[in-house]
């Protein structure tokens, strides 16, 4: 077989096999409305219902509907009027703070991290956030004193608390003041952006 017949043989292969990689890896992060349902909580007939007045992203395979895992997460992130998502971190270990700005796409969120328990109530105090992530465990005041300082101050914006220590008697003492989400610690960027979502997807598809 002439050489150039070889490298013509070699290249249709490379070029097959990596199609079929992207298609594979694409197809890999695509719900179908059932799917859809459970990662949003909802009902199928709901999800079907909103995708086809364009309420939800989603994408034509072949003659089915299906929705990109990214798209998805990305559509609950910005549901508030198209600005960046406002986050507030408050935990002294300076590690914390960098993993959220990280973890999350500066375009979408606009995050502010502090290692001062005082100077979150004074953030707080002065500018609205959407999300606030609180340490449990802080040298000034410590997460339940904090959690109940910032409820008076707003007492709607979602808290979730950052904790190695979830059965503890300062968990107990937060809880005596409002509702909030628990991250355990450790934690990665996966377990930040499940955090979010739980906190935006109510309000992003409710009925």
């Amino acid at each position: 077989m002439p050489y150039y017949y070889v490298l013509l043989n070699f290249a249709l292969l490379t070029t097959t096999n990596l199609y079929y990689k992207m298609l594979y890896n694409t197809m890999n992060t695509l719900f179908s409305a059932i799917q859809l349902a459970e990662y949003l909580n909802l009902k199928p007939v709901t999800i079907r219902r909103k995708a086809k007045k364009g309420e939800i992203p989603s994408i034509k395979v072949g003659n089915r509907i299906r929705f990109d895992k990214q798209q998805i997460d990305r559509w609950l992130l910005q549901r508030s009027n198209g600005r960046p998502v406002h986050i507030l971190v408050v935990d002294d270990e300076p590690l914390v703070g960098e993993l959220f700005k990280e973890s999350l796409n500066e375009n979408i969120y606009q995050v502010t991290t502090t290692l001062s328990s005082l100077e979150a109530l004074e953030l707080v105090s002065n500018k609205h956030f959407d999300i606030i992530f609180l340490d449990l465990l802080m040298r000034e005041l410590d997460g339940a004193e904090l959690f109940q300082r910032i409820r008076q101050t707003d007492n709607r914006v979602p808290i979730a608390i950052i904790t190695g220590y979830p059965d503890s008697e300062l968990m107990r003492r937060a809880m005596e003041h409002g509702p909030f989400t628990v991250m355990k610690k450790p934690f990665n960027s996966e377990d930040i952006l499940d955090t979010l979502r739980s906190f935006n997807q109510g309000i992003a598809v409710a009925e």
